[in-house]
């Protein structure tokens, strides 16, 4: 993209000057060419002309985007903020600092991301291909990522110890795959996401499936279902006898059948980890 200005003085210098003005950079920052040379009025009152020059600047998609960016940012109180482009493979980073902006992080970066998505969508106006932007503060992009793989190796070795799946919160696309990155990373272990929209989340459990039984707290039960009965006939012992030595008439009762494999069907709210 290119932005330019034209503009006359009676020399080129202050034609030059004038038509970086209107584009708002200095002199050392954009390129110029002479349009029409200065002459002079013959004997100091017939003809002449100023001098005409074009001046212009070659934005790419990441100066947009900064550009935009310091506009919102001026527009939220926050005038003194730099905004540094670092050049990467098919996009750019943009890295702001200032005095007291930690603010526009957000709770879990959804402040961040809300601007990053603008400035890509203003950024791929510019060229017809792709252009990825990344927009960080204070190295939090870093700290986030590195805090997502912790939680995707715990999670994924508690889902292969328990057997149980765990639900984590909804996340971004990008967050999703840090951590579907980091489950691959410990044995026994899968993931895969769930939910639409602002309500995908990711789901860690063990391969092949839960393993989890849901046992039998009931008074008397154990933990293949049954229950034991503890009434004896009065004054009977264990092998069904009298005290007296008679046998008494009534037969154990039969064995309860075992309890059914139920999973556990857990919720799972917005914005906790839960287990299903």
């Amino acid at each position: 993209m290119v932005k330019e200005a034209i503009a006359t003085g009676t020399t080129i210098e202050e034609a030059h000057e004038k038509a970086c003005a209107m584009l708002g950079v200095e002199t050392t920052d954009a390129e110029f060419e002479i349009l029409e040379l200065p002459e002079k009025k013959k004997l100091g009152i017939f003809g002449g002309k100023p001098a005409k020059v074009r001046v212009f600047i070659r934005e790419t998609p990441a100066d947009v985007a900064a550009n935009y960016l310091r506009s919102i940012l001026k527009g939220m109180g926050l005038e003194n903020i730099e905004v540094e482009i670092r050049e990467e493979e098919a996009g750019a980073e943009l890295v702001l600092t200032g005095d007291d902006i930690g603010f526009i992080i957000g709770h879990r970066g959804e402040t961040l991301d809300a601007l990053q998505y603008l400035a890509s969508l203003v950024a791929n106006h510019v060229e017809e291909s792709y252009y990825r932007i990344t927009l960080d503060v204070g190295n939090y992009r870093e700290k986030r990522k590195e805090t997502l793989e912790n939680l995707g190796k715990k999670m994924a070795a508690r889902a292969v110890k328990t057997g149980r799946n765990a639900s984590l919160e909804p996340m971004n696309p990008y967050e999703r795959r840090i951590i579907h990155t980091a489950v691959q990373s410990v044995e026994g272990a899968k993931s895969w996401s769930e939910g639409e929209d602002m309500a995908r989340h990711v789901v860690i459990g063990p391969e092949g499936g839960e393993r989890y039984v849901k046992r039998d707290n009931r008074r008397g039960g154990n933990r293949n279902g049954q229950r034991r009965d503890s009434r004896n006939d009065r004054g009977g012992n264990r092998g069904g006898q009298r005290r007296d030595g008679g046998r008494s008439n009534s037969r154990p009762a039969p064995a309860q059948p075992a309890a059914p494999r139920v999973l556990d069907d857990v919720s799972t709210p917005y914005g906790k980890i839960t287990k299903k």
